[in-house]
């Protein structure tokens, strides 16, 4: 296997994680700062004295903790976002908890049976190698990104998502069910590549971002939510949904992913047309005419209720983040402007949860999946993990 040497060479660390814990003096991250480790001190101290390593996901609706198994697509979160508070506050309190949560998650490394690996080991494990420089972490995610990469069809152009022989997936008919979060894992691949110098995962990556542009995004630069291929001919057999509205609506968290997954192509590669995809759908979410004036969407930009319908705040967090990491490449468009207003409104009562309510998760009212009937109106740890690092990236753009 040969060792590549391009772009992907240079860590997204380098882009937001320069300041290690530099002051600010923008109160709005003040605030959010001590209101994260208020609510985060209070979850971890339960877990803590438990004696048990727990994994807090969302809250069931009488309010108790939904704890989760180091399966779960979601485990990597929590622990992400203990390194995300270290990175924050500077505090040597939060990087033991950090270890402890990602450390608890080794086995994930060999997880082969769905596409989430890439969240799961790319929040905990390779933000623990970036902000804390866990040497001994490379490992994990080398091993992670060949476990990933046992999922590519290249006859389809695509690493699988979900296996689509059991369950409600197969239920649907499904042979190679490719769905837009999958873009987001993209990066344990182009890390793999980087930390290995095998070019195997940057190719497989590559190759998935192209396919996925080109089969998964209407004239109207929404994206569907699920593409079926045939993983034997590459033919798109099916375009659909799970956990949108409808198969020709836009699922307002599967736009984010879309907007996130096609910045990130663009930090690891340096190939304009992945930031043009990105520009592109960035124009559909902010010109929808449902889209609300504080920015945080529906659950889905067509649901028929609209306005009495859900938000989903953990399609905001995902879609602010990526529009800081866009404001770097293209500082005049305004992309920091838009970020700004969905963090200062997400900061308010209306998302934020008063300290000690909320199962003790930073920010309320996200959306799981409602075809499922399954967290509806309620904390999520995705939503809070990439909240706190939009606040990262903020903090650093204003503090360079």
């Amino acid at each position: 296997m040969k060792t590549f040497l391009g772009l992907c060479a240079v860590s997204s660390l380098l882009l937001f994680s320069c300041n290690n814990g530099a002051a600010t003096k923008d109160s709005l991250i003040e605030d959010n700062i001590v209101n994260a480790v208020n609510q985060y001190t209070i979850q971890t101290n339960l877990i803590e004295q438990s004696g048990r390593v727990l994994n807090p996901r969302t809250i069931r609706e009488d309010g108790s903790i939904v704890y989760i198994p180091i399966d779960d697509w979601t485990s990597g979160f929590f622990p992400g976002s203990m390194w995300l508070l270290h990175e924050l506050t500077n505090d040597s309190k939060w990087q033991p908890l950090a270890e402890k949560y990602t450390e608890d998650l080794d086995s994930v490394k060999y997880l082969k049976w769905h596409h989430d690996i890439g969240f799961m080991i790319g929040c905990s494990y390779l933000n623990g190698y970036r902000l804390a420089d866990k040497k001994e972490y490379k490992e994990v995610i080398i091993e992670a990104a060949h476990s990933f990469s046992s999922r590519f069809r290249p006859n389809a152009g695509v690493t699988q998502s979900w296996d689509a022989d059991k369950g409600w997936q197969a239920e649907r008919g499904w042979k190679c069910p490719v769905i837009i979060d999958n873009m987001m894992n993209l990066e344990l691949l182009f890390e793999g590549t980087r930390l290995s110098g095998d070019s195997t995962f940057y190719q497989i990556a590559v190759k998935h971002a192209d396919t996925t542009m080109k089969y998964a995004f209407r004239t109207d630069n929404s994206c569907y939510h699920v593409v079926d291929y045939d993983p034997e001919t590459g033919e798109v057999r099916k375009k659909q949904t799970a956990q949108g509205y409808a198969d020709e609506s836009a699922w307002a968290r599967g736009q984010a992913w879309a907007l996130y997954g096609y910045t990130l192509c663009y930090r690891y590669t340096g190939d304009v047309k992945y930031l043009e995809q990105a520009r592109k759908i960035y124009q559909f979410i902010f010109t929808h005419p449902n889209l609300p004036a504080d920015l945080i969407p529906y659950w889905d930009y067509n649901a028929p209720n609209i306005p009495n319908e859900p938000r989903d705040v953990s399609a905001a967090t995902c879609t602010a983040s990526a529009l800081y990491e866009m404001h770097t490449y293209l500082p005049k468009e305004g992309y920091k402007d838009t970020a700004d207003k969905i963090l200062k409104n997400l900061s308010t009562p209306a998302y934020r949860a008063k300290v000690g309510e909320n199962g003790n998760f930073i920010l309320m009212h996200s959306v799981g999946s409602i075809p499922h009937g399954a967290e509806i109106d309620v904390p999520l740890n995705y939503a809070d993990y990439y909240f706190l690092e939009g606040l990262i990236r903020k903090r650093d753009l204003e503090t360079k």
